[in-house]
């Protein structure tokens, strides 16, 4: 699953694919966003963590990562 992460004051997005369920994204990030000093950390698919202050988040955009389909369509 692809996890865009808009950060205040930051000109780039962060995106990670991660293999958290979209439920298990959503609830870090409410969590993250509803505590005074809380902090939203997800792991990619590699291992990677990433950890985003929850007062900097400007938003979040959970999506199901795209296949990539090699070859050619005739028809």
């Amino acid at each position: 699953m692809e996890v865009k992460i808009g950060v205040q004051q930051s000109p780039r997005e962060l995106t990670i694919d991660s293999s958290q369920s979209p439920a298990e994204v959503e609830q870090a990030v409410t969590a993250a966003i509803a505590a005074e000093s809380g902090v939203l950390m997800l792991t990619d698919d590699k291992g990677r963590k990433v950890i985003v202050p929850g007062a900097r988040i400007a938003y979040v955009e959970i999506a199901e990562s795209d296949v990539r389909r090699v070859g050619f369509v005739v028809g």
